[in-house]
């Protein structure tokens, strides 16, 4: 049974992301479509706004926090606070310690050009890969085909690297149909990191809590809005969950 810690309307897994790698490959290959879930504040405050959203992470098979910044708030605001376990993290330990040899995994997201070098890198068997167009999750035609390709593919471990909140939908969907089997991973951009599309943040940056800032420096018109103004959020909804506990 693992361990879980309530925040902000969700129950937590309080592992690490090696003992939640670990949890999430000692899964029975043919179990039941489940999916994981990683939010960080940009997550926590959409959700917030949106309730399918938050229903949707709530029916995820397992959610890790995936906020330094959100873990050192919360615990300033005196509540019980999960392991952070990142999504790019939790994405490494399984392409470089729980694939087996040869295994096909599939790929949802990610452009074609840097999948050799993914390979490469993490040892990997030609993954089943399909990158949907632009706006596919507002277009019921593409999103259909998405589903249907996860469907036809089977993998023991989906990687959906769509970005939030597509990937969520995206999984939440394939599971809603009941024949799919395996994990799916909502883990946006760590794929782009382990291929070199993007640089993450070095170690000593991630251990400070300020991989947000490192990623806003990199791409400041893309992230600007979210970092500055929507993450910033998640403080008046940690200070009403604080004076709900009391």
């Amino acid at each position: 049974m693992i361990r879980t810690v309530s925040l902000l309307g969700l129950d937590f897994a309080d592992l690490t992301a090696a003992a939640a790698a670990e949890a999430i490959a000692a899964r029975p290959e043919r179990a039941p479509f489940g999916y994981v879930v990683t939010p960080n504040a940009d997550h926590l405050v959409r959700m917030s706004r949106d309730p399918e959203l938050a229903g949707i992470y709530r029916g995820a098979w397992m959610r890790l926090l995936d906020s330094r910044v959100v873990a050192a708030m919360a615990r300033g605001c005196g509540l019980p606070v999960p392991c952070v376990a990142t999504g790019s993290d939790l994405t490494s330990l399984l392409l470089t310690q729980h694939i087996h040899r040869g295994e096909k995994i599939t790929i949802i997201g990610l452009r074609s050009a840097w999948l050799p070098e993914l390979k490469a890198r993490c040892g990997l068997a030609q993954p089943f890969h399909y990158d949907p167009p632009m706006g596919f999750d507002n277009d019921p035609v593409a999103f259909g085909a998405t589903v249907a390709f996860i469907l036809s593919h089977p993998a023991r471990f989906v990687f959906l690297a769509v970005g939030s909140p597509r990937q969520e939908r995206l999984a939440a969907a394939v599971a809603a149909i009941g024949r799919a089997a395996g994990t799916g991973l909502c883990i946006g951009a760590s794929l782009a990191f382990l291929a070199g599309a993007e640089r993450r943040a070095p170690m000593w940056v991630q251990r400070g809590g300020l991989e947000w800032a490192y990623r806003l420096a990199s791409d400041p018109r893309r992230l600007a809005c979210r970092y500055l103004l929507d993450s910033p959020r998640i403080m008046p909804l940690l200070l009403r969950e604080r004076r709900a506990a009391r």
